[in-house]
């Protein structure tokens, strides 16, 4: 029997709405895609169980136990999305296992109705990465064994960079079309100098930029060889962005290539609003894929309804506390802590799934009609 017209007609949409081979979505197919979408809400998720990237994926270490337990803690107050980092490493040493779990995880993920943005590179914290076994949390300190995807011996490298090229093809290749991941976040914090934690064993600043700017260009080169049917990103962080003139090569070359901005806010809400709004005059969807640092001012009971009311798509850094340690601040490089603080950093959850402030779960229940 032949098909009838109609029911062709949203598959034809959507090959001409987003053709194969396509760079760039215009603003018109970014803001189409983004009506199909809900407004979410939700978290960076590492399992309480993993100390970085390379713990939570690697197969010995792998907990789909803890995974599912604690994503469905964030379902419990309404969240609908996570954002997940992966690392190069992980497919350099077994990307069938790395495939594989990743569509384990995105199964549970599922289940609980939270939609997943992967990040495949990160600039952030221990520039030197290794496979195996991970160092265990320094006590009292935050993020302590975090590492940086490719890491400071890649990032230097041209032909190290130019390698990473499979690894980000056949990770997008295998979930282009996979409605389980909403969006793909290739580089996070690109040029971060992680000045408090290793800044004595980093690149120089105009270095280490200049190599993050190549590793970006490549990161959308490659993408775009796939063209997956979820929208590309690189999300700004540092700098200046209120104007294009003010804008740096970095922060240029993530805005103006990204199909949706993504953007990170640390700050109190009229800091946040005055880094928000420039970013409304590109025309296209905005999310903010970190923020909430109590400490610091970004409190979740003050922005939050704001990304709600603007329809910014908002990611709090941590939901459970754990390995990483992100209930303590930045300042816990620089300053001794001996016991956890009272008022907590980052991370929604305590391990058994108790609320550190009830108030916030009421307030994502309310927003997201839980």
């Amino acid at each position: 029997m032949k098909p009838k017209l109609h029911a062709l007609l949203p598959i034809l949409s959507c090959l001409l709405l987003f053709p194969a081979g396509a760079q760039q979505w215009s603003a018109e197919q970014a803001n189409a895609w983004h009506k199909t979408q809900p407004w979410r809400a939700g978290s960076n998720f590492t399992p309480s169980t993993a100390i970085n990237q390379l713990e939570m994926w690697q197969a010995d270490t792998f907990d789909p136990e803890t995974i599912d337990r604690e994503l469905g803690y964030a379902a419990s107050c309404g969240m609908n999305t996570a954002r997940v980092f992966l690392h190069n490493l992980l497919w350099e040493q077994d990307s069938e296992g790395l495939l594989k779990r990743m569509d384990q995880f995105l199964t549970i993920a599922d289940k609980h109705k939270i939609g997943i943005m992967f990040v495949l590179f990160d600039d952030v914290w221990d520039p030197f990465p290794k496979l195996g076994k991970q160092r265990e949390p320094k006590p009292h300190v935050h993020n302590s064994g975090w590492v940086q995807s490719p890491g400071k011996d890649v990032l230097v490298d041209d032909a190290k960079r130019r390698a990473l090229e499979p690894y980000v093809t056949g990770v997008l290749t295998r979930f282009k079309d996979d409605k389980r991941v909403t969006v793909w976040d290739l580089y996070n914090e690109p040029g971060n100098m992680n000045t408090s934690a290793y800044g004595k064993v980093e690149l120089p600043p105009d270095k280490k930029k200049e190599h993050a700017l190549e590793l970006a260009k490549l990161c959308f080169e490659w993408a775009w060889k796939v063209r997956p049917s979820q929208p590309l990103t690189i999300g700004v962080w540092t700098g200046d962005w209120s104007t294009k003139e003010k804008r740096d090569a970095l922060n240029a070359y993530q805005i103006d290539h990204s199909d949706i901005i993504s953007f990170h806010a640390y700050s109190d809400l009229e800091k946040t609003k005055a880094m928000t709004e420039p970013l409304f005059a590109y025309g296209r969807p905005v999310l903010c894929t970190e923020f909430m640092a109590r400490t610091a001012g970004s409190r979740l009971q003050d922005i939050l309804p704001y990304f709600k009311e603007k329809k910014v798509d908002a990611y709090q850094w941590g939901l459970v506390a754990g390995k990483t340690q992100t209930q303590y601040p930045w300042e816990s490089w620089k300053r001794d802590f001996t016991e956890e603080p009272e008022e907590w950093f980052h991370e929604l959850f305590h391990k058994d799934g108790k609320p550190y402030d009830k108030e916030e779960t009421d307030l994502y229940k309310k927003l997201t009609g839980k």
